[in-house]
Formats: structure tokens, sequence, C-alpha cells
């Protein structure tokens, strides 16, 4: 091992006489194959530097043999830098504040008596100019670390700075240095900056090509180390981590004996029998200093640890064991020759590899240039442009039917998050607050799709009948009441529902379809980034599309239009649907009215959404609708007319009936003020209103005399729901046709959302995108002659970004190449 201050001469040749010649041959001749060594291990360094550099722009990931200073930010890890190199750049300082790597090429020139650094070119493997002031490096490594992280708006970053430096007094070396660990995020940096550079320097540590050289102050005791368990994460038993004991000189003072001393050294216990730890202390003024000061005083530190060592202690230590792990000179002495025997290990595997790579980027290049001849190719279009439209059906498919990948917590989208990108809201005509199953979760494909659907009918079973007017109610009822019959309440309360649910419903069904539209629309960039993975399901058949922006527009325009007319046929569809159940021939409103007759009339309609019903007439007719249920439970409980006679319970219903018929007369115009009883009640208009309308005519037509006097003197107009200041009587007919027409309408929402509109945007939307779309898809893109399909890849920029990637493999092959020639050299020289 050499002693301390070798490195700090530069080597110079001696001039010999004539005389002694020949007393030197075997010296002469050592020197000579020291000196062929030195040049070998010169080459060889300069070969892996070479590849380094072109790793870096190229992102090549080599197994070159590397050294990683690692270390908390006040272990020393700066000032070994600075004494390894030769000379101060105020790297301390740029260390506190940087978050990137530095890779420092230290290279061994004897003509470089002043340091000369260059950095490397952020995108290429070329250097620049050389820097010669040391301020301006450390203001360049600062400078280069902030626009990078402002690039990519992150705390830290793992891509290198690589700094070559070529001096006299440096030896052939290199090192990559990394951000200091820290406890504590810095003011104005995330609180997870501590967490992001631990994670980066494990990264940067872990390749098992690489030597771990880890740093730790003197003052802090093993058994207490604060990183010590991260690098054993790393390399748990210390195979390849140099460990260093910087700040030497301040545990000095606390050794009194040798016993002390060597306990101390051998830190047996903690690291192993078969890792010995160095011993380091550098110079702790950090005034400007001249070159060859600062090298002095590093030389005069290490001389005076060994004195104090030799003199200080009583005893002294075990020097023959110790020595060589004490002092700067000795662990940049190891450094280098571990390196060397590294780069010499590395070589035959380096060639193998180098030579593996230059096969493929000559393969990739053949590719490359196949590709721009294929660009004018129409026929390799064509099929390129099918087979990638067909895969990114076939993925939109798989989306449709169920898939968890790419991740839905970045692609996915939330409830709100629809309603607000969509631009379409809330559901019109909707004032609850409709919040389905799972919209707080981010989904897309066939579960955003259920779960509109499902929004869709919560909003639409929140809608009950709104109230209507008095003035529409006698528009209606008089009206069918002038055309005869008896089911003037029956019809009036149908049309008012048929009317609320083509006003309310219609537009629910509109949004619905705008609503399903855009999640399957969202499914185009989601199918596209499935397409991009290797791990794709058409593999190399998906046609490789990139650059041409025309022919991805024309596609993504393609799928949009076909999507507006689903939407737009869906519409229609179930708009049809709805003119269907409130048209006035419809016997939806009717249905519970057949199953009345058979005995069950009352009872029917309080199973359609009864509670929904009530809160709707509850402000307008609560007496009323609390003798409606009565007279519906209660037959008995209903107050005789004044020409009607009483009939003796226990008879058959029958007799009642014809014995009511008989005599009551039924005005020609239905005054809805009129009491409801059994005869012209609910039960008359839902339960028995077909054989109403036959065995009321003839009655009502003979007593029409008779009960026109009950109209003399009186005001139809006040006549009309109670009229004036009476208010609302209870039992009115204004009352029954409300309630009526809530029931209706509930029966209508019912059959249209359970029957006619779920099933219905289920095949108008799914079935055509898993069945017509590629179809769809190719007619309209491909079906076209060749100058149109070509106007399409008139794409100068898709030309382009393939000529700028030959040209880029094209350089990486000469730089390949070049480094293959060097080790070839170095192998033959091994």
């Amino acid at each position: 091992m050499a002693t301390t201050n070798t490195f700090l001469t530069t080597p110079t040749k001696t001039p010999t006489t004539t005389s002694s010649v020949s007393r030197k041959q075997p010296q002469q001749s050592a020197t000579d194959a020291s000196s062929r060594s030195a040049s070998e291990f010169r080459n060889r360094f300069e070969a892996y530097n070479r590849l380094q550099a072109a790793a870096v722009a190229f992102g090549e990931k080599l197994p070159i043999p590397e050294i990683v200073a690692l270390g908390g930010q006040s272990d020393g890890k700066s000032s070994l830098l600075e004494a390894l190199l030769g000379f101060r750049f105020n790297i301390r300082d740029v260390e506190m504040g940087t978050r990137r790597p530095l890779i420092l090429q230290m290279v061994h020139d004897p003509t470089a008596l002043e340091p000369r650094c260059r950095f490397q070119d952020e995108e290429s493997e070329e250097y620049g100019s050389p820097i010669i002031l040391a301020s301006a490096i450390a203001d360049t490594i600062k400078l280069r670390t902030d626009a990078l992280l402002k690039k990519s708006r992150t705390a830290v970053s793992p891509k290198p700075i690589v700094m070559r430096a070529e001096y006299a007094h440096c030896p052939n070396l290199t090192i990559i240095d990394t951000p200091g660990f820290v406890l504590k995020a810095k003011k104005g940096e995330p609180e997870s900056t501590p967490d992001e550079i631990l994670s980066m320097v494990k990264s940067l540590a872990s390749p098992p090509h690489r030597i771990l050289l880890f740093l730790q102050q003197s003052s802090v005791e093993w058994c207490s180390s604060l990183w010590l368990d991260a690098i054993r994460d790393i390399d748990p038993t210390f195979r390849r981590t140099v460990i260093v004991v910087s700040k030497f000189d301040n545990r000095l003072k606390e050794f009194s004996d040798r016993w002390e001393v060597d306990r101390y050294l051998s830190a047996s216990g903690y690291l192993g029998e078969n890792t010995r730890p160095f011993f380091v202390a550098l110079p702790k003024e950090r005034t400007t200093v001249p070159n060859d000061e600062f090298r002095r005083q590093i030389s005069q530190v290490d001389a005076e640890v060994l004195r104090h060592l030799r003199d200080g202690v009583k005893g002294g230590y075990d020097e023959e064991k110790y020595r060589s792990y004490i002092g700067f000179g000795c662990l940049r002495d190891y450094l280098e020759s571990e390196l060397q025997k590294r780069y010499k290990e590395a070589a035959p595997a380096t060639l193998a590899l180098l030579e593996q790579r230059c096969s493929e980027v000559t393969a990739e290049l053949t590719r490359m240039d196949g590709k721009i001849e294929e660009t004018s190719d129409v026929a390799h279009l064509r099929r390129s442009a099918m087979l990638h439209a067909a895969s990114v059906c076939s993925h939109m498919g798989a989306l449709i039917d169920g898939a968890a990948d790419p991740a839905p917590e970045q692609w996915g989208k939330t409830t709100e998050e629809e309603q607000s990108e969509s631009g379409i809201g809330s559901w019109p005509g909707v004032t609850a607050d409709i919040k389905p199953p799972n919209s707080t979760l981010r989904l897309y494909g066939g579960a955003a799709f259920e779960r509109v659907m499902h929004e869709f009918r919560c909003a639409t079973y929140s809608i009950e009948c709104p109230p209507v007017s008095r003035e529409k109610v006698a528009n209606i009822l008089l009206a069918h009441a002038g055309r005869g019959g008896s089911r003037g309440i029956t019809e009036a309360a149908a049309e008012i529902a048929r009317a609320a649910a083509r006003s309310w419903l219609a537009p629910l069904l509109d949004t619905a379809c705008d609503r399903l539209a855009f999640v399957l629309g969202n499914l185009f960039d989601i199918a596209v980034e499935r397409n991009h993975q290797p791990e794709s399901d058409y593999g190399r058949k998906r046609g490789d599309m990139d650059g041409y922006v025309g022919f991805h527009a024309a596609l993504r325009h393609s799928y949009n239009r076909f999507l507006k007319d689903l939407s737009k046929q869906c519409k229609q569809l179930v708009r049809h649907h709805l003119d269907s159940v409130t048209s006035p021939y419809s016997q939806v409103c009717y249905e519970s009215d057949f199953l009345g007759s058979f005995g069950s009339g009352a009872s029917s309609i309080s199973r359609f959404n009864q509670a929904s019903a009530g809160s709707i007439c509850l402000e307008l007719s609560d007496s009323g609708a609390a003798i409606h249920n009565e007279s519906v439970n209660d037959q008995e409980n209903i107050p005789p007319e004044k020409n009607a006679q009483e009939t003796t319970p226990g008879k058959p219903a029958e007799g009642r009936e014809a014995l009511r018929e008989s005599q009551m007369t039924v005005p020609e115009t239905p005054s809805p003020d009129q009491p409801c009883d059994g005869n012209y009640g609910v039960k008359k208009d839902i339960g028995n209103c077909i054989e109403v309308g036959a065995r009321k005519r003839h009655p009502r037509i003979a007593g029409n005399s008779r009960n026109m006097d009950h109209f003399k003197g009186q005001n139809v107009g006040s006549l009309l729901f109670g009229g004036g200041n009476t208010g609302l009587r209870s039992g009115s007919a204004y009352a029954e046709i409300c309630l009526s027409a809530t029931q209706h309408f509930a029966r209508i929402r019912e059959v249209l959302v359970e029957r006619s509109v779920t099933s219905t945007l289920n095949s108008g939307f799914l079935t055509p995108c898993r069945d017509r779309l590629v179809v769809s898809l190719g007619l309209d893109l491909f079906a076209v002659n060749d100058e149109k399909f070509m106007d399409m890849f008139v794409a100068p920029g898709a030309i382009d970004i393939l000529q700028n990637e030959r040209v880029s493999l094209q350089k990486r092959q000469k730089i390949l190449h070049s480094c293959l020639n060097e080790f070839k050299s170095v192998a033959r020289a091994l």
C-alpha cells in the first residue's frame, strides 16, 4: 500500500548517466512494467468512462463497475469528494441544496496542471466547454438541478449530472455522489422529500456491480447509527460496501490506552469480522486556499493523526493490523486499486454485452429504415391501420365487459367528475341529491355504465307527479264530460298523468343517453393506452401507428360519430317507449282496473308507490285522501244519499249495487263538488270502470231532468272544486283526480323504467359497441380509394419523428461500436 503523500506529487522522469545503465537494468525493467501496467489501467479506465457517458446519454443499463457515495448531509461526504479531486469548488454548499446524483469522472492527466472540468450535455453524450473557475462548477450543478426539477415538478430526480475532471493530482476514479440523507425536508420542500431521497439512493445503490462508499462521522456510535440499517437493506453482509469513519480527529482525544483504540478500530460486534472501516480526517478550514496548499493540508492532517496514535496513546495501536485503514491516502489508494480490479474482472462480460447491444442497435436501425420506406406503401399502411383499429375495438369490448387495467385510480372517474366533465350536470327536474352506490369510486367501462343506469333509476323514481292547478283539471274534466261517458274522473286523471310523464320523464331519458355516451366516449383513450402496453391481446398484430396524427384524429372522429349516432338512436327508441306508455290507447293506466274488475280494484291502487302518492297529495287534499282510503277500506261507512235506500248488512253485494243504481241520478255534467260515494267514487272509477260505462248510461239520461233542478240558481264556476272561499272540500273530485293521477304516473314510470328503458339502453349502446364498432370504423376509414386514404397519412411530423429516431440510432450505433473496439483492445491487453 502506498504512503500517504504519494498522490500529492506528480511523477517525473529522473535523468540517468550511461555508466549507471548496466547497474540499473532490473530496476529499469520493473519501472517499464509498472509504467505499462499504469498505461493499461488508464486505457481501461478511459474505455469505461466513455462507456459510462454513452450509457447515461442513451439510457443504457450496463453493469459498469462504479462507486456510489452514500451518507448524511453532515457526514463529510462533500469534503471527501473534494479531497479526491484535489481541489475545492464549494461542493458542500451545492450538496445542501442539490437533489440530483452527480457522476464525477476523475481522470489523472499529468499535463493538466490546473483542473479542467466539463459537463456532459443533458440530452447527448457530448461534453461542453471546459470550466476553469471553481465557483462556476458549483453554480452549474445548482442551475441544472433547479431547471430539471422545475421541468419535472418533483423534489428529487434520479437523472444524474455527469462531470469530467481532468487533473494532474486526481486519481483515475469514478464516483456517483448522491444527495445526502435527511430527516426533515427543507423549508419550501414537500414533506415527502426525505423518503424520496432515501428511495432514490437505494435505487442507485441496488445494482450488484456498484461499490457502496458509506460515510459516517466518528461522533456517532455504531449502535445508534441513523443510516447503517438502510445500507444493510441494500447490502446485508457489506460484501460490496466500503465503510468510512469521517472526522476521525474528533474522536482521538477520547483514547488514552492502546486497548481502547484497538477496540474502536476493530468495530467488532457491529460490522462483522470481515468488514474493516477506513478512518479519515480532512482539513476543517473552509477558507479559500490555493490547490497546492489544500493538498498539503490533507497530507498534514493524515500525518498528525498517525503521530497522535503512535505518541499520544499509551502503548500506541496495532499498526500492523490497522495502519492500512487509517488516513485519506490509504482510502484513495484502496478505491483506485479496487475499481481497477473490478474493471479488469468485468471487461470480458462488458465486451460480450457490448457485442449484444451493437447487434440489437443494428437490427433496430434496419427496422427503422423499413418503417421509413413503409410510410409511402399504401398496402402496408392499410394493413397496419386495420390492425390498429381492430386492436382498439377489441380493448373497447374488454373494457365494457369488465377490466381493471390500466389503473382505474388514474383513468376512472367518480360520479361528480362525470357530471362536471361532461357538462351535463345534475338530472333535470330532480331536486334531490342523487348519490348512487359507488359514486365516489373511480370507475370506467361497463362498471361506470351500470352506475349511470342505476343513477338514472334513482333519479326517475325520485320524481312524483307534480301538482296540477284547478283550471287544468277543470278543462280536462269538462272536456271528457262533454264527450259523454261515465269515466270522466278516470280519464281526466289518466290524461294528467300522461302529460306529466311526457313533460318530466323525457328530459331524464335524454340526459341518461348523453351520460352513457360520455362514459363510452372516455373508453377511447383507455383503449389506446391498453393497446400501447406490451402485453396487448393482439401482441405484434396491433399495428404500429405512432406518429400518424392524421390517422389517430380520423379514428377518434369516427368513433365519436359512431357514439353520436348510437345516442341519437337510443333517444329515439326510449322516446318511442315513452310515447307508447303515455298514448291514450295504452292500457298502462288501466292495468289496475282490469285487476279490480275481479274483486281487487281498490287494493290494486295502493300497491304502486303508496308512500310517494301520499306525499304528493298531502298538501293539497289531506282530508280528501283520508276519506278516500276510508271509503276504499270500509264501504259501510259511506253516508247514504237522500234518494238512496239503506241496505241491510249481510245482503249480497249485487243487490246493494242494483238498488243504488236504480235510485241514483248522475248529472250530465259532473260537478267536482258532488260528494263521492261508492257509485261514483274511486271504486267505480278504478275498480269497475268497464261495467259502469254500459250499466249507468240509461239511469243517467233518465234522471237528467231531475238533477238539473239541483244546478239551477248555482254558479257553475263556484261548483268546480268548491269555488270561492269554501276551500277544498273533503272527497271532492279534484282530490280524487290528483290522487288517481299520482297513481297513474307511478304506474307509467314503473312500466317505462322496468320494462322498456333499461333493456333498450343496454342493447342500444353496449351491443353495437361489441358487435358493430369494428365494422363501422372499418367502413368509415378504409372503404375509400387510396388517394383519400393517404390523406390521413400526409403527416410530415411522423416522418420527421422516424428520421430523428434513425439519426439517434445511428449515433448510438457509432458510440457503441467505438466502445466495442476499445474494449476489444483492452481484452487483448489482459
